[in-house]
């Protein structure tokens, strides 16, 4: 019975719901408050399953859609670094509509994700900085190219075992002999 309460305690988790912990006390503050500022943040912001799906599908939608636009003003290197950018950070704020902000960070701070999401959040500072300073269409590609990439990268770190079978794939892809 144990072993379908911890299961049934993770899918909440997987899901983000609420998961009481016994074994875990909340660390008390200097000023008495045992709460950090993320767990308030979380509580004042309770929605109902429906308007953690409709925010979901509402940033998800617009980030797709910015993404998409992004390419019809690629020539003002701009625009296209901001909106396409822009779009990367709807699409990955969605998931926080479903988890709660609070998991989503602990969660792109996970050690097995914690290099890809760095990559990720690095490549966007400098696609901006290339549309933004040096004005370069080739290099704002170069980066917009790289932010793509770690876009996948880091998505492939939820998917257990995925970034070992695209590595594999990749290698066994350039390893062969002409």
């Amino acid at each position: 019975m144990e072993k379908m309460n911890n299961a049934f305690e993770k899918m909440k988790m997987l899901v983000g719901m609420e998961v009481e912990d016994e074994h875990q006390q909340p660390a008390i503050e200097e000023d008495g408050n045992s709460f950090s500022f993320m767990d308030d943040f979380n509580r004042q912001c309770t929605l109902t399953p429906k308007q953690r799906f409709y925010g979901f599908a509402i940033c998800l939608v617009s980030g797709l859609t910015c993404t998409l636009l992004s390419i019809l003003v690629f020539f003002h290197p701009i625009k296209f670094g901001i909106t396409f950018t822009f779009g990367n950070l709807l699409a990955l704020g969605s998931t926080a509509f479903l988890i709660g902000p609070k998991r989503q960070v602990s969660m792109m701070l996970d050690p097995v994700r914690i290099y890809a999401t760095a990559i990720y959040l690095a490549s966007m500072i400098i696609a901006l900085f290339c549309a933004f300073y040096v004005r370069n269409k080739l290099l704002t590609l170069l980066a917009i190219m790289l932010e793509f990439g770690a876009l996948i990268w880091y998505s492939l770190s939820y998917i257990p075992f995925a970034r070992s079978m695209v590595s594999k794939i990749m290698v066994s892809c350039f390893d062969t002999e002409f």
